[in-house]
């Protein structure tokens, strides 16, 4: 988090604002989730995309090759022959292992003849970031301006800047829509020129799209490459990290040889179903920004007033389930993110535990637990926590619990059990009555 921080800031609250200035609906501040965490930050990603740079430059095995254009790959039998071209020159390779992270226009994805599956949601919008001279001129949280003449999202990024993004209705030229003149003009309401300095500006059409398969042999697609969502949730990103988390520990464990390359189709498996909950989501939560239909509208604000009248609960941006799949020992708390502890000397249980898988029991430990580390919970050094890890696995009814080095729960229940199951999902083998 440390070189992360200066980029980021918790989220404030989300509106969506009719024409007349009313809310039609509101999601409340970012607040401390279970991980420790806030549940939902602002990011600017330039930022984060250097303090990631600054962290690979502290691993001498990762070769970064800046400038360097992927032109494609073949596979050979045992890996792909890929290429690239810098400086002038053709170059190539050979990797065991090809993970397509190469956004929406992916020539991973294209080269693998992998397909996509199409929401059928496509809207131009340009998008520009800006740093701000006085934050007092902008709104004190994010907004979504539901104005049928031309729906706009004004919302902060990192600390010091702000995004703003239209939709390009019917009559804009596509050309002038990015000329200073025409960026000026929209920005006026919020200081224009003599408050914002823009730093980016481009047009960008949200979309809804899923790839049909994530893995085609020693291919992996993540992030873009693999799906796409509007960004009316703010998870896009989020979606990429997803991915990186949920299978760097699997590829790591493949090529180690502690498990089949089928442990690599898990990540589909589990994030799918996640990545559509959420695309689906934001996808209607743009239909409701993008009505350009005075008469749509209208029915919307009047639907909206109704809701408020019955004092509905305000809605959240839930994060939804992992599916099911050979990873996931299938009881109540397994796919769940196991929670994040801080002591009183706020030190946090993740850097306590360590990489990980966890094994974390209030009973006996295992006679054969190699390959997992093993807590008891209470004793030194999760004692520092109190009784939190005990209370967790109480509340379960569980003896113990087994965390995968994502945080995700692979499942609770007697210790030496979960080990046996461990291994046989490690090995590719079902598990026998496992969510018993």
């Amino acid at each position: 988090m440390g070189r992360i921080a200066p980029h980021i800031r918790p989220a404030p609250p989300y509106e969506f604002r009719n024409e007349a200035g009313g809310i039609l609906m509101r999601v409340p501040e970012a607040e401390i989730g279970a991980d420790g965490w806030f549940t939902h930050y602002m990011i600017y990603q330039p930022g984060l995309e250097i303090a990631l740079r600054q962290k690979i430059a502290d691993y001498p095995n990762v070769d970064v090759r800046l400038g360097a254009g992927f032109t494609g790959f073949t596979p050979d039998g045992h890996g792909v022959a890929l290429g690239w071209a810098a400086d002038g020159a053709d170059h190539e390779a050979r990797a065991t292992w090809l993970v397509g992270c190469d956004g929406a226009s992916s020539l991973v994805r294209k080269t693998a003849g992998i397909g996509l599956d199409d929401y059928g949601f496509d809207e131009p919008w340009l998008v520009v970031d800006a740093l701000v001279a006085d934050d007092a001129l902008l709104p004190d949280c994010c907004v979504q301006y539901c104005h049928p003449a031309r729906p706009t999202t004004c919302t902060p990024l990192g600390p010091g800047r702000h995004r703003w993004e239209f939709m390009i209705v019917p009559g804009d030229d596509p050309v002038r829509i990015v000329e200073d003149e025409s960026i000026e003009r929209l920005l006026a309401p919020w200081g224009g020129p003599a408050n914002l300095l823009i730093e980016r500006k481009a047009v960008y059409h949200f979309h809804g799209l899923v790839a049909e398969h994530w893995r085609r042999g020693p291919v992996l697609l993540a992030g873009d490459a693999a799906h796409q969502m509007p960004p009316f949730a703010g998870q896009g990103m989020c979606g990429g990290i997803r991915d990186a988390e949920n299978l760097a520990w699997k590829l790591a464990a493949v090529l180690r040889g502690d498990a089949p390359a089928t442990l690599l189709d898990s990540m589909q498996q589990e994030r799918e179903p996640q990545v559509r909950g959420i695309t689906e989501m934001a996808i209607g939560a743009g239909r409701i920004v993008c009505t350009t239909d005075p008469a749509v509208a209208a029915r919307r604000d009047a639907e909206a007033a109704e809701r408020a009248a019955r004092n509905e609960p305000a809605p959240s941006l839930p994060v939804p389930p992992l599916g099911s799949s050979p990873m996931l020992r299938g009881d109540a708390a397994s796919g769940g993110m196991f929670p994040q502890f801080i002591s009183a000397a706020r030190r946090r249980s993740d850097d306590v535990l360590g990489a990980g898988p966890w094994l974390i029991h209030a009973g006996p430990a295992p006679a054969d637990a190699a390959g997992l580390a093993c807590f008891e919970a209470g004793a030194a050094p999760l004692d520092q926590f109190g009784t939190a890890f005990a209370d967790w696995l109480a509340a379960r009814g569980a003896e113990a619990v087994l965390v995968r080095p994502d945080r995700v729960v692979f499942g609770t229940g007697p210790a030496g059990r979960l080990v046996r199951d461990w291994r046989a999902a490690m090995a590719g083998r079902a598990l026998a009555g496992a969510a018993a």
